[in-house]
């Protein structure tokens, strides 16, 4: 019963997190502030869960400043010696990630 309950968190907690992501897609546009806060919401719902963020997700966020980000935008995309290296424009944070 209790492992049951627990799923269906974990399943509700994952889906308002893919909800605020697609939510901070949409508004960083007219409201960039208001995109961030989504994101750290997300965060937030993440840990208190104990819930993976997909790999996908959690590329969108600065590790250093905890920001949004969308690619040409506020974040530079670069390959460099089978890495993807993503550039804050923010705070200037370096995340690089492997490839095959």
């Amino acid at each position: 019963m209790r492992r049951r309950r627990r799923e269906v968190i974990k399943k509700i907690a994952n889906e308002r997190i893919q909800i605020l992501f697609r939510l901070a897609e949409e508004e960083f546009d007219k409201h960039p502030e208001r995109s961030h806060r989504y994101v750290s919401l997300a965060r937030k719902i993440s840990m208190r869960h104990r819930v993976r963020m997909p790999k996908w997700l959690k590329r969108r966020i600065c590790k250093g400043c905890g920001r949004f980000l969308v690619y040409g935008k506020n974040a530079r995309v670069r390959l460099k010696n089978r890495r993807t290296c993503i550039t804050c424009l923010e705070c200037g944070r370096v995340m690089r990630y492997p490839y095959k």
